[in-house]
């Protein structure tokens, strides 16, 4: 099968050292349509849209900049930590704008569960359904999103 040149661009995009030191695709073998057919799949399995996962990040986010990198309670079991770096990063599917290089740390104090996420994930989950490949040190897995930040 034949790759449209906006493909074959995105994916070198997203290779080690072009946006992001260690790139966006891990040690995945598979295509980017194909990591993204399965997002999409693990997506509509647990009843969710990108969207829906992508706001409710930004809920986090937003309420954990308050604390200005210090830990803020969330009630009623949340406790978040958002983390930023020097620099910016550009989306690798070519969109305009800059995104703050930030970790946001939600943790469930009820079960201890956690996961990080960045600004940018949040813009390539919302917008382009995006998680990253398997292997790769920032993939977040759908479920796993919607199991800690409790989305419905």
């Amino acid at each position: 099968m034949k790759l449209s040149k906006k493909l074959v661009a995105i994916t070198a995009a997203m290779q080690p050292g072009q946006i992001a030191c260690d790139g966006f695709l891990g040690n995945d073998p598979r295509s980017l349509a194909a990591i993204m057919a399965a997002d999409q799949a693990a997506v509509n399995r647990i009843g969710l849209s990108h969207r829906q996962i992508a706001r409710r990040m930004i809920e986090f986010r937003d309420a954990g900049q308050k604390a200005c990198g210090d830990w803020i309670t969330i009630p009623p079991r949340w406790e978040v930590r958002v983390d930023s770096a020097r620099g910016k990063l550009l989306c690798p599917f070519g969109d305009p704008g800059l995104y703050p290089k930030t970790s946001i740390t939600v943790r469930d104090i009820q079960n201890g569960t956690e996961i990080t996420f960045t600004d940018l994930h949040i813009h390539l989950i919302g917008r382009h359904g995006f998680y990253e490949g398997s292997g790769c040190a920032f993939r977040v897995e759908p479920a796993r999103l919607a199991e800690v930040l409790d989305i419905n």
